[in-house]
C-alpha cells in the first residue's frame, strides 16, 4: 500500500485532494488535512514545537500525532487557504496582527530555536560550491539576536480561513529566535522587486500597530537586512536547485534573486 493510500485510510477513507508531494505529502480528506512530515523528522522537536499553548484563534492546532508508515503523520482541521486569486488584495493586516500576537507570547521552556537558519543551510546544500548563492551563503551571519516566539518560516501560505477568520498555521519550525525571521521573505522579496511596496507597507503598519516587536518604525532595515540576506539566499538557492534538478531555465524571479546573491557578496551587511 503507498503512503497515500496509507493517509487517506488512517483519515477514515473516502474521497481525497493531494495539496503538497514534496518531501512531505499533505492530503485533505474530507473535513481533515493529513500531513506526513519529512522522514528524518527530529520527532521530539516537533512534539515540543505542536505542545507550545498558544491562545485561541491564533495558530492551528493539531488533531492527532501518529506514526503510519513510518513517517510521523500529523492531522489537522481543514480550512481555506489562500489561491492566487486572493493575492492582488492578500490579508496582510491580518497577517501582520497574528505575527505581533505570536511574537508577543512567552517563550515555553523546553521548545526548540526555531527553524529559520537550518532551512537556509539545507537548501545551500543542494548546490555546488560555485554556484552565486551557495557562496553568498558563507558571509551570512545566521546567529539568533534575540529570543522571541517565532514562526520560523512565515509566508502567506502559512495563512489559512478557518471558522469564518484568519488564522496561523505550520508550526514545524516554531521555536525562539529573532522575530525578524518571519518578516524576511517578504522584505526579501521587495528587495528583490516581487512584493507590491503597498503590500509591505501594509504588513508592517499592522504589525507595529498591534505591538510586533520585530522591527521598530525607524530603522528597521537595520534588524531586517541580516534575515533578509539569508531568505534571499534560500529562495535563490531552491530556485536554482529546483531548475537544474528539472532541466529548465531559471526565471526572471530567480534570475532576480541570484542577481541580489551577487549585492549580498559585494556589499557587506549593515551590522
Amino acid at each position: 500500500m503507498s503512503l497515500l493510500d496509507e493517509l487517506v485510510r488512517h483519515a477514515g477513507g473516502g474521497d481525497h485532494t493531494v495539496l503538497k508531494d514534496t518531501r512531505v505529502l499533505v492530503v485533505r480528506v474530507g473535513d481533515v488535512v493529513v500531513k506526513a512530515h519529512e522522514a528524518d523528522t527530529d520527532e521530539a522537536a516537533l512534539k515540543a514545537r505542536l505542545a507550545v499553548e498558544l491562545p485561541a484563534g491564533l495558530m492551528l492546532r493539531a488533531l492527532s500525532v501518529d506514526r503510519v508508515g513510518g513517517r510521523i503523520v500529523t492531522v489537522w482541521p481543514a480550512g481555506t487557504p489562500l489561491t492566487p486569486d486572493d493575492l492582488d488584495d492578500a490579508p496582510w493586516e491580518e497577517a501582520g496582527e497574528l505575527l505581533a500576537e505570536l511574537h508577543r507570547q512567552p517563550v515555553p521552556d523546553g521548545v526548540p530555536m526555531m527553524g529559520g537558519p537550518e532551512r537556509v543551510t539545507r537548501a545551500v546544500a543542494r548546490l555546488e560550491p560555485h554556484d552565486v548563492p551557495r557562496r553568498a551563503y558563507t558571509t551570512l551571519n545566521l546567529n539568533q539576536r534575540r529570543r522571541a516566539l517565532t514562526h520560523g518560516d512565515w509566508h502567506l501560505g502559512q495563512l489559512l480561513r478557518h471558522d469564518g477568520a484568519w488564522t496561523l498555521i505550520d508550526p514545524d519550525d516554531l521555536g525562539w529566535g529573532d522575530p525578524a525571521w518571519d518578516l524576511a521573505r517578504p522584505a526579501a522579496w521587495l528587495a528583490n522587486g516581487l512584493m507590491d511596496p503597498a503590500g509591505w507597507d501594509r504588513l508592517t503598519r499592522s504589525y507595529l500597530r498591534a505591538g510586533g516587536t520585530a522591527i521598530s518604525g525607524d530603522d528597521m532595515w537595520r534588524e531586517l537586512d541580516g534575515p533578509a540576506r539569508a531568505l534571499t539566499v534560500q529562495l535563490a538557492a531552491v530556485a536554482v536547485a529546483n531548475a537544474r534538478e528539472d532541466g529548465v531555465p531559471l526565471d526572471d524571479a530567480a534570475e532576480a534573486l541570484i542577481s541580489s546573491c551577487e549585492r549580498i557578496l559585494a556589499a557587506p551587511p549593515l551590522s
